[in-house]
């Protein structure tokens, strides 16, 4: 049994469905997502068909927490429980009318984190701070962290200013780690972290690692790389404004 772990793939349903077949997804195969099925791709509720039609794991995501929390927010007014109705912005509030009981299940069922011995690994949406027990992370951290702040080094009598870098950088595991959230600075290999989210919904590529039955993800890059199979963006679905997204990760291997 093949173990795939799909990046960010933010309703762009007929790129994951070309990834797939990139990759001859078939039965018997377990498919991974990092999180982030839902929102600003064309096709949330395909996305989610996908999943449940495959029987994959879905790791979750910001977006779909945030549609857990309106809808938990939402019902708790409905109960008369809170003073306001949730806000939400459109893009949101639109996914979470057009979802079906099946889709709120897939949601709720979701798993902040997967384990994955065989494979010396562990999937989660955003990351970890590195340097805290891991049963120590919160749910936010686990699905919103892009970095840390380092402090500056001291030269003489100057002390450089404090630096963001990502977390990944600066894990040191085990376990390898696998994550999404971050397209801005495209694919991530670290030592012991790997970031999938290679910004397929703004015109990048939907990234996956493919590993054999019980294969360990390797720390030497270079054979990392050679896991990933890439999917291009049919077009530029979300541009946000003044948004960096690295260049595309083109496919390095055929299946």
């Amino acid at each position: 049994m093949r173990t795939i772990i799909v990046g960010d793939v933010h309703g762009c349903r007929a790129e994951l469905e070309g990834l797939l077949d990139r990759v001859a997804f078939a039965s018997g195969d377990r498919l991974v997502f990092v999180g982030d099925l839902v929102a600003r791709g064309p096709d949330s509720l395909g996305v989610l068909d996908v999943a449940r039609r495959t029987g994959a794991i879905v790791v979750r995501g910001n977006h779909e927490q945030k549609l857990l929390d309106w809808r938990r927010e939402r019902n708790a007014w409905m109960r008369g429980e809170a003073g306001a109705k949730p806000p939400i912005g459109k893009m949101h509030r639109d996914i979470a009318r057009s979802l079906r009981p099946v889709d709120w299940t897939l949601l709720e069922t979701s798993p902040l984190f997967l384990d994955l011995p065989e494979h010396g690994a562990r999937v989660v949406h955003a990351g970890l701070l590195p340097g805290i027990a891991f049963e120590e992370q919160s749910p936010q951290t686990l699905m919103r962290i892009r970095t840390v702040r380092m402090p500056g080094h001291k030269r003489g009598r100057l002390r450089a200013k404090p630096t963001n870098v990502l977390w990944g950088a600066t894990y040191d595991g085990p376990p390898q780690v696998v994550f999404g959230h971050n397209a801005a600075p495209g694919l991530q290999l670290h030592r012991w972290a790997t970031g999938l989210d290679t910004g397929c919904v703004y015109g990048g590529c939907l990234t996956a690692m493919v590993l054999a039955s019980g294969q360990r993800i390797p720390r030497v890059l270079a054979a990392r790389r050679a896991l990933l199979v890439a999917e291009p963006a049919a077009r530029i679905w979300f541009a946000p404004a003044a948004r960096t997204v690295a260049a595309p990760v083109r496919p390095n291997r055929s299946t």
